[in-house]
């Protein structure tokens, strides 16, 4: 069994930063590309940064400049520092990570159960 947990959510105000942390935990050879989503309220979950296993990122424009996603493979732990955070940045985040838990495997994806990310104005 694979066990992703986000944890560093919550409340912050408007031009703060958090840090949130996406670790793997369980059965697992190798974590390949993970990448950090965010779901608000009635809106559908979206794709903001990604990064592979070798270091390679990308971000959706919303975030560009302010959101960097990091990872320490030997802690199978991804990162993504926010910074001058918005209201609408307001969301739950989760971090999606393709694992192969052993080495004949196959990767499947995992999710996260998420962390709720709050700035106020």
């Amino acid at each position: 069994q694979v066990q992703l947990v986000e944890s560093g959510g919550g409340l912050v105000q408007a031009g703060g930063s958090l840090r949130l942390s996406c670790a793997a935990s369980g059965s697992i050879f190798r974590v390949d590309d993970v990448g950090w989503y965010r779901q608000a309220l009635r809106e559908q979950r979206e794709l903001i940064a990604s990064i592979t296993r070798s270091g390679g990122t990308n971000y959706a424009e919303p975030v560009k400049g302010r959101f960097a996603i990091s990872r320490d493979n030997a802690k199978n732990t991804v990162y993504l520092q926010m910074n001058s955070l918005k209201p609408e940045d307001t969301a739950v985040y989760y971090c999606n990570a393709h694992v192969r838990r052993y080495r004949w495997s196959s990767m499947t994806a995992y999710w996260g159960q998420g962390t709720q990310v709050t700035v106020s104005s």
